[in-house]
Protein backbone atom coordinates (compact mmCIF):
# COMPACT_ATOMS: atom_id res chain seq x y z
CA UNK A 1 0.00 0.00 0.00
CA UNK A 2 1.70 3.12 -0.68
CA UNK A 3 1.45 6.33 1.64
CA UNK A 4 0.78 9.39 0.61
CA UNK A 5 3.75 11.73 1.29
CA UNK A 6 3.13 15.03 3.22
CA UNK A 7 3.30 17.89 0.76
CA UNK A 8 4.89 21.54 1.67
CA UNK A 9 4.31 24.56 0.11
CA UNK A 10 6.55 27.13 -0.50
CA UNK A 11 4.60 28.89 2.61
CA UNK A 12 6.19 26.25 4.74
CA UNK A 13 9.87 25.93 3.88
CA UNK A 14 12.45 27.36 5.73
CA UNK A 15 14.48 28.68 2.67
CA UNK A 16 13.75 28.93 -1.07
CA UNK A 17 15.26 26.01 -3.08
CA UNK A 18 18.09 25.94 -6.07
CA UNK A 19 18.12 25.45 -9.46
CA UNK A 20 15.28 26.97 -11.86
CA UNK A 21 14.64 24.41 -14.68
CA UNK A 22 14.72 27.93 -16.99
CA UNK A 23 15.69 31.22 -16.37
CA UNK A 24 14.10 35.06 -17.72
CA UNK A 25 17.50 34.48 -20.44
CA UNK A 26 15.96 31.69 -21.92
CA UNK A 27 13.04 33.43 -22.35
CA UNK A 28 14.17 37.08 -23.20
CA UNK A 29 17.19 38.31 -25.61
CA UNK A 30 19.28 40.76 -24.39
CA UNK A 31 19.52 43.69 -26.40
CA UNK A 32 22.19 45.92 -26.77
CA UNK A 33 22.36 49.29 -25.59
CA UNK A 34 19.38 49.13 -23.67
CA UNK A 35 18.80 51.88 -20.69
CA UNK A 36 20.32 50.70 -17.53
CA UNK A 37 17.34 52.63 -15.57
CA UNK A 38 13.91 51.19 -16.32
CA UNK A 39 10.83 52.78 -14.55
CA UNK A 40 7.17 51.01 -15.01
CA UNK A 41 3.72 51.84 -13.89
CA UNK A 42 0.40 49.73 -14.14
CA UNK A 43 -1.77 52.94 -15.41
CA UNK A 44 -2.00 52.69 -19.49
CA UNK A 45 -3.61 55.81 -19.30
CA UNK A 46 0.02 56.98 -17.88
CA UNK A 47 1.67 54.59 -20.26
CA UNK A 48 0.10 55.87 -23.34
CA UNK A 49 0.46 59.77 -22.65
CA UNK A 50 4.09 59.60 -22.56
CA UNK A 51 4.37 56.71 -25.74
CA UNK A 52 2.44 59.25 -27.61
CA UNK A 53 5.32 62.11 -27.71
CA UNK A 54 7.06 63.12 -30.58
CA UNK A 55 10.53 61.87 -28.96
CA UNK A 56 9.97 58.16 -27.71
CA UNK A 57 10.82 55.24 -29.37
CA UNK A 58 9.61 51.84 -29.33
CA UNK A 59 12.89 49.72 -28.17
CA UNK A 60 11.26 46.10 -27.36
CA UNK A 61 8.30 44.20 -26.44
CA UNK A 62 7.47 41.81 -23.88
CA UNK A 63 5.07 38.84 -24.79
CA UNK A 64 2.35 37.36 -22.97
CA UNK A 65 -0.47 35.71 -23.48
CA UNK A 66 -2.79 38.52 -22.61
CA UNK A 67 -0.93 40.27 -25.80
CA UNK A 68 2.17 42.25 -26.24
CA UNK A 69 3.14 44.83 -24.12
CA UNK A 70 5.65 47.87 -26.00
CA UNK A 71 8.82 49.21 -24.09
CA UNK A 72 9.72 52.61 -24.81
CA UNK A 73 12.88 54.80 -24.88
CA UNK A 74 12.92 58.39 -23.25
CA UNK A 75 15.67 60.95 -23.02
CA UNK A 76 15.60 62.63 -19.65
CA UNK A 77 18.38 65.15 -18.50
CA UNK A 78 21.37 63.23 -21.07
CA UNK A 79 20.54 59.94 -19.99
CA UNK A 80 17.95 56.74 -21.78
CA UNK A 81 15.35 55.75 -19.28
CA UNK A 82 13.24 52.49 -20.44
CA UNK A 83 9.41 52.93 -19.82
CA UNK A 84 6.61 50.21 -20.35
CA UNK A 85 3.38 48.85 -18.63
CA UNK A 86 3.48 46.86 -16.16
CA UNK A 87 0.47 43.77 -15.72
CA UNK A 88 -1.57 44.74 -12.36
CA UNK A 89 -0.59 41.48 -9.86
CA UNK A 90 2.26 39.60 -8.45
CA UNK A 91 3.09 37.11 -10.89
CA UNK A 92 2.30 39.33 -13.65
CA UNK A 93 4.49 42.07 -12.58
CA UNK A 94 7.67 40.07 -11.30
CA UNK A 95 7.41 38.24 -14.59
CA UNK A 96 7.70 41.41 -16.72
CA UNK A 97 10.39 42.81 -14.12
CA UNK A 98 12.18 39.42 -14.46
CA UNK A 99 12.21 39.99 -18.50
CA UNK A 100 13.36 43.64 -18.42
CA UNK A 101 16.15 43.09 -16.56
CA UNK A 102 17.43 40.07 -18.71
CA UNK A 103 16.66 42.95 -21.39
CA UNK A 104 19.55 44.69 -19.88
CA UNK A 105 17.61 46.99 -17.00
CA UNK A 106 20.26 47.46 -14.15
CA UNK A 107 18.51 49.69 -11.96
CA UNK A 108 14.47 50.25 -11.34
CA UNK A 109 12.07 51.82 -10.47
CA UNK A 110 7.93 51.56 -9.97
CA UNK A 111 4.81 53.38 -8.91
CA UNK A 112 1.33 52.90 -8.97
CA UNK A 113 -1.84 53.08 -7.21
CA UNK A 114 -3.04 51.84 -3.92
CA UNK A 115 -5.90 51.63 -1.37
CA UNK A 116 -5.30 53.75 1.34
CA UNK A 117 -6.43 52.07 5.03
CA UNK A 118 -5.29 55.24 6.81
CA UNK A 119 -7.04 58.05 5.45
CA UNK A 120 -6.81 60.46 8.70
CA UNK A 121 -2.72 60.05 7.78
CA UNK A 122 -2.01 59.70 4.35
CA UNK A 123 -4.83 62.50 2.77
CA UNK A 124 -2.93 63.80 -0.81
CA UNK A 125 1.13 62.67 0.57
CA UNK A 126 2.73 60.23 -1.97
CA UNK A 127 3.29 56.82 0.19
CA UNK A 128 7.09 55.42 0.57
CA UNK A 129 6.55 51.52 1.68
CA UNK A 130 9.26 50.63 4.21
CA UNK A 131 8.30 47.30 4.63
CA UNK A 132 5.32 44.69 3.00
CA UNK A 133 3.15 42.23 4.73
CA UNK A 134 4.02 39.43 2.54
CA UNK A 135 -0.27 37.98 2.32
CA UNK A 136 0.65 37.15 -1.58
CA UNK A 137 2.41 34.18 -2.77
CA UNK A 138 5.24 35.28 -5.37
CA UNK A 139 7.73 36.48 -2.99
CA UNK A 140 7.82 33.13 -1.23
CA UNK A 141 9.27 31.68 -4.35
CA UNK A 142 12.00 34.40 -4.10
CA UNK A 143 13.05 34.97 -0.59
CA UNK A 144 12.40 32.46 2.77
CA UNK A 145 8.61 32.80 4.33
CA UNK A 146 8.36 35.83 6.97
CA UNK A 147 6.17 37.56 7.84
CA UNK A 148 6.70 40.73 6.07
CA UNK A 149 9.80 42.18 4.07
CA UNK A 150 11.38 45.50 4.12
CA UNK A 151 12.75 47.83 1.62
CA UNK A 152 16.09 48.83 1.18
CA UNK A 153 17.15 51.99 3.01
CA UNK A 154 19.01 53.72 0.31
CA UNK A 155 16.42 52.90 -1.90
CA UNK A 156 13.89 54.61 0.63
CA UNK A 157 16.65 57.43 1.47
CA UNK A 158 16.64 58.25 -2.18
CA UNK A 159 12.99 59.02 -2.55
CA UNK A 160 12.95 60.76 0.29
CA UNK A 161 15.57 63.25 -1.05
CA UNK A 162 13.80 62.92 -4.74
CA UNK A 163 10.46 64.02 -2.69
CA UNK A 164 11.68 66.55 -0.69
CA UNK A 165 13.71 68.34 -3.48
CA UNK A 166 10.35 68.50 -5.74
CA UNK A 167 7.96 69.61 -2.60
CA UNK A 168 6.23 66.81 -2.46
CA UNK A 169 4.61 65.72 0.68
CA UNK A 170 5.05 62.15 1.40
CA UNK A 171 4.55 59.08 4.20
CA UNK A 172 6.33 56.30 4.94
CA UNK A 173 4.85 53.59 6.50
CA UNK A 174 3.92 49.78 6.06
CA UNK A 175 1.72 47.89 2.61
CA UNK A 176 -0.31 45.42 2.58
CA UNK A 177 0.18 43.27 -0.63
CA UNK A 178 -2.35 40.68 -1.12
CA UNK A 179 -3.31 38.16 -4.04
CA UNK A 180 -7.40 39.07 -3.87
CA UNK A 181 -8.61 42.46 -4.51
CA UNK A 182 -12.30 41.34 -3.90
CA UNK A 183 -11.32 39.64 -1.14
CA UNK A 184 -10.33 42.65 1.54
CA UNK A 185 -12.88 41.76 3.87
CA UNK A 186 -13.40 44.02 6.80
CA UNK A 187 -11.83 41.70 9.36
CA UNK A 188 -8.79 41.24 7.66
CA UNK A 189 -8.82 45.13 6.65
CA UNK A 190 -9.04 45.84 10.67
CA UNK A 191 -6.39 43.48 11.57
CA UNK A 192 -3.77 44.99 9.04
CA UNK A 193 -4.36 48.66 9.99
CA UNK A 194 -3.80 47.56 13.57
CA UNK A 195 -0.85 46.33 12.51
CA UNK A 196 0.15 49.40 11.48
CA UNK A 197 -0.21 49.26 7.49
CA UNK A 198 -1.30 52.27 5.45
CA UNK A 199 -2.13 51.26 2.46
CA UNK A 200 -3.11 47.89 0.46
CA UNK A 201 -1.88 46.96 -3.01
CA UNK A 202 -1.09 44.05 -5.06
CA UNK A 203 3.11 43.66 -6.03
CA UNK A 204 5.38 45.49 -3.93
CA UNK A 205 5.98 42.28 -0.97
CA UNK A 206 7.09 40.26 -4.70
CA UNK A 207 8.96 42.95 -6.04
CA UNK A 208 11.16 43.76 -2.91
CA UNK A 209 11.38 40.38 -2.76
CA UNK A 210 12.67 39.49 -6.62
CA UNK A 211 14.78 43.02 -6.59
CA UNK A 212 16.79 41.26 -3.45
CA UNK A 213 17.28 38.12 -5.30
CA UNK A 214 18.50 39.77 -8.73
CA UNK A 215 20.00 42.38 -6.67
CA UNK A 216 18.15 45.18 -8.73
CA UNK A 217 18.52 48.01 -6.92
CA UNK A 218 14.55 48.68 -6.36
CA UNK A 219 12.68 51.90 -5.91
CA UNK A 220 8.49 51.59 -5.40
CA UNK A 221 5.93 54.56 -4.48
CA UNK A 222 2.53 54.99 -4.21
CA UNK A 223 -0.21 57.43 -4.42
CA UNK A 224 -3.38 57.04 -2.90
CA UNK A 225 -6.61 56.00 -5.55
CA UNK A 226 -9.30 54.45 -3.41
CA UNK A 227 -9.97 54.80 0.20
CA UNK A 228 -10.64 51.62 2.36
CA UNK A 229 -10.21 53.30 5.81
CA UNK A 230 -14.24 52.84 6.52
CA UNK A 231 -16.79 50.39 6.49
CA UNK A 232 -18.32 52.04 3.31
CA UNK A 233 -15.83 51.94 0.34
CA UNK A 234 -15.04 55.30 -1.33
CA UNK A 235 -13.64 54.64 -5.07
CA UNK A 236 -12.11 58.23 -5.46
CA UNK A 237 -9.57 58.75 -8.07
CA UNK A 238 -9.51 54.53 -8.83
CA UNK A 239 -11.29 55.83 -12.16
CA UNK A 240 -8.68 58.27 -13.57
CA UNK A 241 -5.82 55.62 -13.40
CA UNK A 242 -2.96 58.43 -12.16
CA UNK A 243 -4.27 60.43 -15.36
CA UNK A 244 -4.53 63.41 -13.37
CA UNK A 245 -0.92 63.65 -11.73
CA UNK A 246 0.62 61.37 -15.26
CA UNK A 247 3.57 64.06 -15.13
CA UNK A 248 4.66 64.64 -11.41
CA UNK A 249 4.65 60.54 -11.13
CA UNK A 250 6.88 60.19 -14.39
CA UNK A 251 9.33 62.89 -13.17
CA UNK A 252 9.60 61.73 -9.87
CA UNK A 253 10.61 58.10 -11.29
CA UNK A 254 12.70 59.23 -14.02
CA UNK A 255 14.75 61.36 -10.53
CA UNK A 256 14.51 58.15 -8.50
CA UNK A 257 16.09 56.42 -11.58
CA UNK A 258 18.95 58.75 -11.90
CA UNK A 259 19.60 58.92 -8.17
CA UNK A 260 19.83 55.30 -7.74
Amino acid sequence: MNQTQTIQTVFQKSEITEPALFSPCDTTKKIDGFPEICVSTFSENIIQKFSSLSTIHKIAELYTANGVIPVYRIRYKNADIAFYLSRVGAPACVAGFEEIIAMGAKKFVLFGSCGVLDDSSVGDKLIIPVSAVRDEGTSYHYIAPSPEITADPRSVQILENVLSSFGCPYIKGKTWTSDAIYRETLPLIQERRQAGCIAAEMECASMLAAAKYRRIPFIQFLYGADNLSSETWDMRDLAAYGLTNAETYMILAFECGLAL
